[in-house]
């Protein structure tokens, strides 16, 4: 058994943001020493832990040798070079969440086909490798168009109400979605160990700013049933089990006008 506190066991994180910042405030008072990756020498974490290293999370070698510094893995954000997480993972180091599991949540379009896969209720979508295959498409508008790689906080996503709105997206792979007219967003963060033992957080509400499409308030608890409440709970618990995920991962979901729960997308937390 591993010894965690007060000993030469080194937790590394890939990225060094604001909820880096938060894991560092629970590791400090454990007495668990922190290595952080991270591209910026100005990243929130890059001060309060214990040792810090400077360079890309997606450059492998940057990556690979990273982790052959530390006992054990994690990550503070999903865009991470998944190719040497799976060498380093092959080589006997352990990281959570696993690799497996990032490598689907990375890529929107392989999320959404495995929620449909697991029976995991969600919005209706359809991938396309560039956006000029989308335009020859079908379309039905109004529609949600994703970035199929790499959008967080508002990048990456627009409703597409019109032919016009899709002059300037970027012109890789993507999804569209049916727009859902939600009463609120929901999250759930779950948190599963190895062991499949499981729990969650109270649901909460969100509320997103309506011209950066940024959460600009949380509302904890949500202001819903308790039957509302329970349904999202038991779907956000489903999801991790899918996963077979081991950490915290945030489950982001609607309640649409008829009380259904639909799972939008997800994030692994640190």
């Amino acid at each position: 058994m591993k010894n965690y506190f007060s000993s030469n066991f080194r937790l590394g994180v890939l990225g060094g943001g604001q909820l880096g910042k938060m894991l560092l405030t629970e590791t400090q008072k454990f007495d668990i020493y922190t290595v952080i990756l991270d591209s910026s020498a100005d990243a929130p974490c890059a001060q309060i832990c214990n040792e810090f290293h400077q360079g890309s999370l997606m450059d492998f070698d940057t990556v690979y040798n990273f982790g052959k510094q530390v006992d054990l893995l994690t990550i503070e954000i999903e865009h991470v070079n998944i190719d040497a997480l799976i060498k380093l993972e092959a080589e006997g180091l352990e990281i959570y969440p696993q690799p497996s599991v990032l490598q689907i949540i990375q890529h929107k379009g392989k999320q959404k086909d495995f929620f449909v896969k697991k029976n995991i209720p969600t919005s209706p979508h359809k991938r396309f490798e560039t956006l000029e295959e989308l335009k020859n498409s079908s379309l039905h508008f109004p529609f949600v168009w994703k970035s199929a790689q790499f959008g967080y906080d508002g990048t990456g996503v627009k409703i597409v109400r019109t032919f016009e709105d899709l002059e300037n997206l970027p012109k890789g792979e993507c999804i569209v979605e049916k727009l859902i007219p939600f009463k609120n967003e929901l999250a759930v963060v779950v948190a599963r160990n190895n062991n499949g033992e499981v729990t969650s957080y109270p649901v909460v509400e969100m509320e997103f700013h309506p011209e950066a499409n940024q959460v600009e308030y949380v509302i904890c608890p949500a202001r819903i049933d308790d039957s509302i409440a329970e349904k999202a709970r038991e779907i956000a618990l489903k999801v991790a089990d899918a996963f077979d995920f081991v950490g915290l991962l945030a489950v982001e979901m609607f309640q649409t006008q008829e009380d259904d729960i639909l799972v939008n997308e997800v994030a692994p937390r640190t």
